[in-house]
């Protein structure tokens, strides 16, 4: 029973980073010049999950993947670069490396981050020569943040958090009534 709790526990926390990511992505949206001097790049919170043994390897999972199908090895990505805005042979693909990890060792249930990824696709360049960012043709480079995928992606994490709050409180309300017996 108690593993109900810790499994969704670790979705709670899982989201809550999730959520500060996609809060830093959307707060950055305009940031034109970093402390690195490029725009900023847009961030992603990999979750992973363990199969059911103790110390056993992790799946990466980003969000809008299906499970099993990219992964993190030896911290390089198997994510691609397309070749255009929209790919025509499958789903959209980017390339991203891992920044940061803080998987727990010997977690065998639930979920946990596996890192916060920057994608490097390229973001939108703006015709704005009095911008002090242009650069020599009057072009300015925005950060890769789409707002409106932000917010989609901020709705989709509140609503799995909730999701997980709920089994949460269901989980321990199952325990109470146990311990009443």
């Amino acid at each position: 029973m108690f593993r109900s709790l810790a499994i969704s526990a670790s979705g709670l926390s899982a989201q809550r980073v999730r959520m500060e990511t996609i809060a830093s992505n959307i707060a950055n949206a305009e940031t034109t010049h970093s402390t690195d001097g490029v725009p900023y790049r847009r961030r992603v919170a990999v979750l992973a999950a363990g199969d059911g043994s103790a110390g056993a390897g992790t799946d990466p999972v980003a969000p809008g993947q299906p499970a099993g199908t990219s992964g993190v090895f030896n911290g390089v990505s198997a994510f691609e670069v397309p070749s255009g805005d929209f790919p025509t042979d499958g789903p959209p693909r980017f390339q991203v490396p891992v920044l940061e990890t803080n998987a727990p060792t010997g977690s065998s249930t639930g979920v946990h981050v596996a890192g916060i990824q920057e994608d490097t696709t390229p973001g939108p360049m703006v015709y704005d020569p009095g911008h002090p960012d242009a650069d020599k043709n009057g072009y300015v480079h925005y950060p890769n943040v789409r707002i409106t995928d932000e917010v989609v992606n901020m709705m989709d994490a509140r609503r799995v958090y909730e999701a997980n709050a709920s089994v949460f409180q269901t989980a321990k309300g199952m325990l109470n009534q146990a311990l009443n017996i």
